[in-house]
């Protein structure tokens, strides 16, 4: 499907630090081969049981989980603030085949967000060097759940070496921080997963290491007796 572009309002106050994120992501994807990416592991655990529905991938990168889902016949809506990581990830699903499973958006954020119900929304490594509400956007994806819905968010719990933030100073939010700024209602979103397990990963350049994942996976209350299906 075509990417959508989504434009900011005119009059926001933030359109200078907007402009600069957009384009420290652009140029991120601009120099970084995409092709062939990998789908998060957390992901691929936690969906790998469900049946498939709709999906939210908030900032889709190169695609990777995108393409996994909707392989496996989720219908996804894929999310960047990237123009450039928008147009690849619906290329490839179109090359793939897998057009009509994929509705690629570009948006920030921060000022928009896109349209729908989901049964799965994914927040994996939702962080960025520049001001962005993210509590507020965490709250509005869990909103955007059914009942019975899952929202994933998974953190860097350590820095990577090949990662585009070495300060020594940051912080990683474990999943309990994350989860009591969300501040969601226990009546209708209850926590299914909070830890922090260790992976070994592989950098873009074929580089390994060992890293932690801060994980916490919320479901968001059923209505009645249903929950969210398994095979």
């Amino acid at each position: 499907m075509d990417s959508t572009r989504h434009p900011r309002p005119a009059a926001d106050p933030t359109a200078d630090a907007t402009t600069e994120a957009e384009l420290f992501w652009e140029r991120h994807y601009r120099t970084r081969r995409t092709g062939g990416a990998r789908v998060n592991p957390v992901l691929a655990e936690t969906a790998a049981p469900l049946r498939p529905g709709t999906a939210l991938d908030l900032g889709c990168g190169a695609g990777g989980d995108t393409l996994w889902l909707a392989r496996r016949g989720w219908h996804v809506t894929a999310v960047d603030i990237s123009g450039t990581a928008v147009g690849r990830v619906r290329e490839e699903a179109r090359e793939l085949g897998l057009a009509d499973r994929v509705a690629a958006e570009q948006h920030d954020l921060a000022h928009s967000f896109p349209a729908g119900r989901f049964d799965l929304v994914s927040a994996q490594y939702f962080q960025t060097p520049f001001a962005l509400p993210r509590a507020r956007v965490l709250r509005t994806a869990a909103q955007a759940l059914r009942p019975g819905g899952l929202l994933l968010i998974v953190d860097h719990g350590s820095t990577a070496p090949w990662s585009w933030n070495q300060d020594t100073d940051i912080h990683h939010p474990t999943p309990t921080e994350t989860a009591a700024e969300l501040d969601l209602d226990p009546g209708q979103w209850s926590v299914l997963r909070a830890d922090m397990p260790h992976r070994r990963a592989t950098g873009p350049a074929g580089e390994t290491a060992t890293v932690i994942d801060n994980v916490l996976l919320l479901g968001r209350t059923p209505t009645d007796d249903r929950r969210t299906s398994v095979r």
